[in-house]
């Protein structure tokens, strides 16, 4: 029986080396459509990513996902290199962002079905290219995507949307390769779900994220119970805003139901955030105090699930069933 791995950005690990592992990060967004518009998005500098990394190791963390898929920031050569300085496991993503991240004549409104399904293959099989498909050629690196995202916003899904669910289910389907999502605020979370099912994606290799911010516990459930993983990445948010803690409400709630379905992150996408760059709270946050509220609600065996089997278990290749 072939081990099962997780597909680094410097080569397949498996899943018994990922350890620690936070579910949802930006650890390189590089300059792109987006910063040109928000430069507080902008993470390039390598020393500063490696001291970040290097201190999250030292914490105890191992492994972190980062989510800016297909020319929407990504610079794997870039990752590679911080990668080996910090000692940092890193999962780098193929996929489309929101549409905010590109402009309108972007090619991820021209290429059809079969297109984007064949360059999400190519990324996680081949090698990404070193230019991210921004320039006239491709050259593909010896570095590989490890999953597949896709995002939607606050409205119904567009049938282009509709097509790069479609294409991404592919793909995911063809080499194993797990599914991560960006909702806004949670929102269309459960639609998300329920169209995944319907196109027949193994639901305990999907993650759809930033749900705890929709707050509601009978909706977090309803998206639980359709057996989909979820990621939550607000503990530090609302503890900024000095307003009741959701994320920590949720965990309280579901945890004891759902407890191989739900993973954590910090989705520190604003430079502001990283103590590298002069901010807070910096990637270790939740390694620092996630543990004493689960403590304080005699919930200390769920740091394991959150942060070491849920996440292994995800992000682990599935058999491939088509193609």
């Amino acid at each position: 029986m072939k081990t099962r791995f997780c597909r680094t950005v410097l080569g397949d690990v498996p899943i018994s080396r990922m350890g620690l592992t936070y579910a949802h990060e930006h650890i390189v967004i590089d300059d792109c459509y987006v910063t040109a518009k928000h430069p507080e998005f902008l993470l390039n500098d390598a020393e500063k990513i490696s001291t970040e990394l290097t201190d999250f190791y030292e914490l105890g963390g191992r492994t972190v996902v980062d989510t800016m898929p297909a020319n929407s920031g990504r610079n794997v050569l870039l990752s590679a290199r911080v990668s080996r300085s910090s000692k940092v496991n890193i999962i780098v993503p193929t996929g489309i962002h929101l549409e905010m991240y590109y402009p309108q004549n972007h090619w991820r409104y021209t290429l059809s079905e079969d297109r984007l399904t064949r360059l999400f293959i190519a990324d996680i099989e081949e090698g990404i290219d070193r230019f991210d498909y921004s320039g006239p050629v491709v050259q593909r690196t010896e570095h590989r995507a490890g999953l597949i995202k896709l995002a939607t916003g606050n409205e119904a899904f567009t049938p282009h949307q509709e097509l790069i669910f479609r294409a991404v289910v592919n793909a995911h389907l063809e080499t194993g390769a797990p599914i991560l999502t960006h909702t806004n605020f949670g929102k269309q979370a459960l639609e998300q779900a329920l169209l995944f099912e319907r196109l027949g994606a193994k639901l305990d290799h999907v993650v759809l994220s930033h749900v705890d911010r929709a707050k509601d516990v009978g909706y977090n459930r309803a998206v639980l119970e359709t057996g989909v993983r979820l990621e939550y990445d607000s503990t530090f948010r609302w503890a900024l805003k000095g307003e009741e803690n959701h994320t920590l409400t949720l965990l309280e709630h579901l945890l004891p139901a759902f407890p191989d379905q739900i993973t954590m992150g910090m989705d520190m996408a604003k430079n502001a955030y990283w103590k590298s760059y002069g901010g807070a709270p910096g990637l270790g946050y939740l390694i620092e105090t996630l543990p004493t509220f689960l403590k304080s609600k005699g919930m200390e065996a769920y740091f394991e699930n959150i942060f070491y089997k849920n996440p292994a278990h995800l992000y682990a290749f599935a058999p491939p069933t088509k193609g």
